[in-house]
């Protein structure tokens, strides 16, 4: 009887899994909303005094999107104002949606990616995941590959879509 060999466990193919990148912590809304006068006008100094009133405290740990839910003509500065309180804490922000803090996270969590460690190889971005992960994610670690690996292909290395292959030098 001749040996079983696990070819994909001994192939050169290198794997990425997103989830590993995934920020688990909990995602919230800042909303401007509740600060302003009649939900529609931003008092300038019951806004300063009602932050500083606040517990931040309820955001140590979260990641929060800072927004206004309401249709007020609201100035750029109180969002900025918002963001310093919480960087006083060391609390990831956004002034924007809870996508575009999907997006901030996984940029900051795949910027640590080291794509020398996939240089000429070939790659295989995995597919399935127990996490809301964005396309947008997708997309930017295929940009960081495209250039260094030798191929990228999307799925499991058993099962995979191709989605780039460096093209041969004549």
């Amino acid at each position: 009887m001749s040996e079983i060999i696990n070819r994909v466990a001994n192939s050169p193919i290198r794997t990425i899994d997103l989830e590993d990148y995934y920020d688990a912590r909990d995602r919230v809304i800042f909303d401007l909303k509740p600060f302003l006068f009649q939900e529609l006008i931003l008092r300038e100094k019951d806004f300063r005094e009602a932050l500083k009133m606040l517990d931040w405290s309820q955001y140590f740990g979260k990641a929060v999107a800072i927004t206004c839910t309401t249709d007020a003509i609201v100035p750029n500065w109180a969002f900025i104002l918002v963001g310093t309180y919480l960087h006083q804490i060391h609390v990831p922000f956004v002034i924007g949606t809870l996508e575009a803090l999907e997006q901030y996270l996984f940029d900051q969590a795949i910027q640590a990616l080291d794509i020398t460690d996939y240089a000429d190889k070939p790659i295989v971005i995995k597919g399935c995941s127990k996490f809301p992960l964005p396309l947008y994610a997708y997309g930017k670690v295929l940009a960081l590959l495209q250039g260094t690996a030798k191929s990228v292909m999307y799925g499991e290395p058993c099962s995979t879509v191709p989605l780039y292959k460096r093209p041969k030098n004549n």
